[in-house]
C-alpha cells in the first residue's frame, strides 16, 4: 500500500505529460452570496493522510479545476477573506475519478488573522511601543499568527516577549531594552489583550476597504502545492532541493535543526543539533557529494551534515569584524570547487581542504549570494545606505562592487542566462537589474501600495519571480516588456525568504509562520 501511495505522489508532483497520467480530476464552480459566479476564491484540496495541499483559484466565471490528484481521501475547503462555505470532507478519489464540486459562499466576519502585513500596519491601533514591535519583531514574522490568533493579558505577553528576547538575543541584543519591552508589552496588551481597543473585525474600520487589493482574471491562473513541515522548535526558513529531489529545510530561531522533506512520500526527517543554545540556523545548501552545509547565524559557525551517518561537524569562525558589526553567518552557497561562501558580516569563504575561513573586509555586510557561469561569487550588500551588488573574482580574489542608485539595503540576488544580475530588498519598491557589461542599472516598478520584494528567482523562461512580503503576493516580471503580474497567496503572512529552482524548473519556497514548504506553477504552462 505504501508503494502504491508513493507511486501516485510521484505522478502528481512531476506534472508531466498529463495524457499519460491516470489521476483524479476535480472541477466545479464557486458562487457568491448573491448566486453570481465568484472570482478569486481559493479552493484547497488536502490529502487527509499526508496533509499535502493543492490550492487553486476560481476564475471570472466562478469555475475552478484541480487536476492530477493522486488517489486518496481528500477534504475540500474555501479560503476567501470575508466569506465562508461548507467544506467537503471525506471525498475518496480513485486514480481516474472525475469529481464535480460546487461551493456557495456566505458572508463572514473578516478576521485580523486574514490581513496582509500592509493592512495590519495601516489598520492596527497606533500606540507607544508599536514602532519597536514593527522594527524588531516583524523582521522575522508579522502579527497574524503570533498575536492576532490569541488573547493574552499583560503577564502572558511579557512571558512571550521575555522568551523572544532570550531566544533571539543575537539579533535583538542591546537595542531591545527593558524600557522598550515595557512599551511593547503595553501595546500588545492594549491591542491583543482581553480588553483590546481594536474592533473585533478590521472591516468595521472606515479605511478597511481602501486596503483591499483586486486582482485581474489572469492572476487566477496560479497553483500552489504545499507540505506541512511543522517542527515545534523553529520556523522553516527555506527549501533547497538536492540532486535526488529532496528538500532541505533550515529551522530558524530556536529550531536548532535541519529537515529533509521527501516530496514523493511527504516524509519529514529531522537532524537536530546536539545542544540547546540558540544556533539561528538560517540557510542550508546541499553539496554535490550528497552532504549538506548550513549556517548558524547566532554562533558565527558553519556546519556540515552527513545524512548517511547523521553526524554534524561545526566550524567556528573568528569574531574579527571592523566597525563594531556583530559577526555572523547568513546565506550559504557552494562554489564549483566545493568551497563554501557565506554572507553576513563579513562576506566569507571556507576552504573545505584547509578548513580555514577567508574574510573579504571590502564587503563587511552582505545578504544574498550566487555564482555566475565563470565561478565568480556575487553578493548583495545590505549595509545601511550602502546597498550594492558586487562579486569576488574567482581567479584573483579581488572584490568589485557597484552601489545601487538609491543605496537601499539589498537582500536576494540572482543571475539570468544573459549574465544580468537581479536583486531585491524589502524596503525597495522595485526589483533591480544590473548589467555587468555596461555597468548600468535598471529598475522594475512593482504594483500595490506597499511593494516589499524579498525572495528572488529567474525561471527557465527568463521571468523574474519574487514575493512581496507586506502584500502576501507572488509576482512575475517579464524582462522584455517590463510587465509585472502579481498573484495572491492562499495564506496570510507568507514571509517567504528564498526561492530555489529544482531540476524540473519548479520554484520552491518556505512560508515560515505557516509551517509550509511548497512550489507554485501556472496552470496553462503546466498543460503545454
Amino acid at each position: 500500500m505504501r508503494a502504491i501511495l508513493k507511486f501516485s505522489l510521484i505522478l502528481w508532483l512531476t506534472l508531466l505529460q498529463a495524457s499519460a497520467i491516470l489521476a483524479a480530476d476535480v472541477s466545479g464552480k464557486v458562487k457568491g452570496p448573491d448566486g453570481a459566479p465568484f472570482m478569486g476564491a481559493f479552493v484547497v484540496a488536502e490529502n487527509t493522510k499526508n496533509k499535502v495541499t493543492v490550492s487553486v483559484l476560481s476564475g471570472k466565471d466562478g469555475r475552478f479545476h484541480i487536476g492530477k490528484l493522486p488517489a486518496g481521501t481528500y477534504s475540500f475547503r474555501i479560503r476567501a477573506v470575508g466569506y465562508q462555505s461548507q467544506p467537503e470532507n471525506g471525498k475518496v478519489l480513485s486514480t481516474d475519478a472525475k469529481e464535480s464540486l460546487d461551493f456557495a459562499l456566505q458572508t463572514a466576519t473578516v478576521r485580523w488573522t486574514e490581513l496582509t502585513g500592509y493592512q495590519g500596519r495601516t489598520l492596527l491601533p497606533k500606540g507607544k511601543g508599536q514602532d519597536v514591535l514593527f522594527q524588531n519583531c516583524f523582521i522575522c514574522h508579522d502579527f497574524q499568527t503570533r498575536m492576532a490568533s490569541t488573547v493574552r493579558d499583560a503577564d502572558g505577553w511579557r512571558d512571550r516577549v521575555d522568551y523572544m528576547r532570550k531566544a533571539m538575543s543575537f539579533v535583538l541584543g542591546q537595542r531591545f531594552t527593558d524600557e522598550k519591552e515595557d512599551d511593547v508589552v503595553s501595546y500588545l496588551t492594549a491591542t491583543f489583550g482581553p480588553d483590546s481597543t481594536k474592533p473585533k473585525s478590521p472591516a468595521e474600520l472606515p479605511g478597511y476597504k481602501d486596503t483591499v487589493r483586486q486582482f485581474n482574471e489572469q492572476a487566477m491562473n496560479i497553483v500552489y502545492v504545499e507540505y506541512d513541515v511543522t517542527y515545534p522548535k523553529g520556523l522553516p526558513w527555506s527549501a533547497a532541493p538536492d540532486k535526488d529531489g529532496n528538500l532541505w529545510i533550515p529551522y530558524y530561531g530556536r529550531g536548532n535543526a535541519v529537515g529533509r522533506l521527501n516530496p514523493n512520500s511527504a516524509e519529514l526527517t529531522i537532524y537536530p543539533l546536539p545542544f540547546d543554545e540558540t544556533a539561528g540556523i538560517h540557510s542550508v545548501i546541499p553539496a554535490p557529494d550528497g552532504t549538506v552545509w548550513f549556517t548558524e547565524f547566532a554562533t558565527n559557525r558553519i556546519a556540515h551534515l552527513d545524512p548517511a551517518t547523521k553526524g554534524i561537524t561545526e566550524y567556528q569562525d573568528s569574531g574579527d569584524v571592523p566597525g563594531g558589526v556583530r559577526p555572523g553567518k547568513h546565506t550559504i552557497r557552494v562554489d564549483r570547487l566545493g568551497n563554501l561562501w557565506t554572507t553576513g558580516s563579513p562576506f566569507t569563504v571556507f576552504d573545505v581542504e584547509s578548513k580555514k575561513f577567508t574574510h573579504f573586509m571590502d564587503a563587511p555586510s552582505t545578504y544574498g549570494v550566487t555564482m555566475d557561469h565563470t565561478g565568480n561569487m556575487w553578493f548583495a550588500a545590505d549595509g545601511r545606505n550602502k546597498g550594492a551588488v558586487g562579486f569576488v573574482d574567482a581567479g584573483t580574489g579581488k572584490v568589485s562592487q557597484w552601489p545601487t542608485p538609491d543605496k537601499e539595503p539589498l537582500q536576494r540576488i540572482d543571475i539570468d542566462s544573459d549574465g544580468k544580475v537581479w536583486f531585491t530588498g524589502r524596503t525597495r519598491r522595485t526589483v533591480g537589474q544590473f548589467d555587468p557589461a555596461t555597468m548600468t542599472f535598471k529598475e522594475f516598478a512593482l504594483p500595490g501600495p506597499s511593494p516589499s520584494p524579498y525572495p528572488l528567482a529567474i525561471d527557465r523562461n527568463h521571468y523574474a519571480w519574487y514575493n512581496s512580503s507586506d502584500q502576501d503576493t507572488v509576482g512575475r516580471i517579464d524582462p522584455n516588456t517590463g510587465q509585472v503580474m502579481e498573484y495572491p497567496y492562499p495564506h496570510s503572512e507568507a514571509r517567504m525568504r528564498e526561492f530555489f529552482l529544482d531540476s524540473q524548473g519548479r520554484i520552491w519556497y518556505a512560508s515560515p509562520t505557516n509551517n509550509r514548504v511548497g512550489y507554485f506553477y501556472l496552470a496553462d504552462a503546466a498543460s503545454n
